[in-house]
């Protein structure tokens, strides 16, 4: 049997056709059952190994409690200089503010009598001695704080005229809550700072046997010896001590840490070069930005968290900055 020449073309065609297309699948195939080619993984961001802080010591050394409080500038004592006789201001030898020694003369006064008569029964008769003047002088020192008539007033027996302020009665009155009356016992001696930073000493010297109804609080004498021109009423700040340690173990205050309402009190402690614990203390007197801790007793080569500590858990990984 022959074959025909015509359809051998088209048998070769079409098994060329489904070579190639097996082919082609076959390739499409293997590329989806590839393995997907992996990711590459993120580079790892530097982890901070924990919280950076500064580290302190506890220190041994004299601590002093203070109570600062208000003491106003006073005289105790004021004398009034009156008119002893009715009659008018003939001199007046005073000026407000000015200060007089006692037997100083401050006043001449003419009687109104002499001042009518114009000296006229002296002019009848020389040899009568009348000239109705009389000298009013200071029976204290101190200064001139009022003064009331000038030359030419008609003044009336008893009347004031000057009011001296007594030199021997200035003191400062201090203002003392009465709760903590019983540190006055260990300040006899107390420093003065008036508000242009003069410093004077002061000594303690009585009290008032009255207290204030609203503020509670007693009023203290302070006598400072040799001091003058101080203005009355000027205020001064008495600095008084509450407690002195020779040899208190401290802590900046920075290290102490806290509640909200101050009940509790502790520190972060150095166990290991990395590590910090909580540790709950006693704290005593606190001054000049140190601490005294009571409780528990430290060792001088412990070592705490100056900076960095506030939040920080009971325990807690900490990297120490030089």
């Amino acid at each position: 049997m022959k074959l025909s020449n015509s359809s051998f073309p088209q048998k070769l065609y079409y098994s060329s056709g489904l070579y190639f297309s097996g082919i082609f699948l076959a390739l499409i195939l293997i590329a989806s059952c590839k393995a997907p080619e992996k990711k590459e993984a993120p580079e790892e961001t530097h982890l901070v190994a924990g919280t950076p802080v500064t580290i302190t010591g506890i220190s041994t050394a004299p601590l002093a409690e203070y109570i600062d409080l208000n003491a106003t500038a006073t005289f105790l004592q004021k004398n009034y200089i009156k008119a002893n006789i009715n009659g008018y201001i003939e001199a007046v030898n005073i000026q407000p503010g000015k200060y007089v020694n006692a037997g100083q003369e401050l006043f001449v006064l003419k009687t109104k009598e002499a001042k009518s008569l114009n000296n006229s029964v002296t002019k009848l008769d020389p040899g009568f001695k009348f000239s109705g003047i009389n000298k009013i002088t200071a029976s204290t020192s101190g200064f001139i704080t009022q003064l009331s008539h000038q030359i030419g007033d008609y003044v009336q027996e008893g009347e004031q005229l000057a009011q001296i302020s007594n030199e021997n009665s200035f003191v400062f009155l201090l203002n003392l809550p009465f709760e903590i009356r019983q540190y006055l016992g260990a300040n006899k001696t107390v420093d003065l700072l008036l508000s242009d930073g003069t410093k004077l000493k002061g000594t303690v010297s009585g009290a008032m046997p009255n207290v204030d109804p609203s503020s509670q609080t007693q009023s203290i004498e302070i006598r400072v010896a040799g001091i003058k021109n101080i203005p009355e009423n000027l205020i001064a700040k008495v600095r008084l001590l509450k407690s002195n340690k020779t040899k208190a173990i401290s802590l900046p205050k920075s290290a102490l840490l806290t509640n909200d309402v101050q009940t509790e009190f502790w520190v972060m402690q150095l166990t290991d070069s990395t590590t910090a614990v909580k540790v709950t203390v006693k704290k005593g007197i606190e001054t000049n930005g140190m601490v005294e801790i009571l409780e528990p007793a430290f060792k001088e080569t412990d070592k705490f968290l100056l900076t960095g500590n506030y939040g920080l858990s009971d325990t807690a990984k900490v990297v120490v900055e030089k």
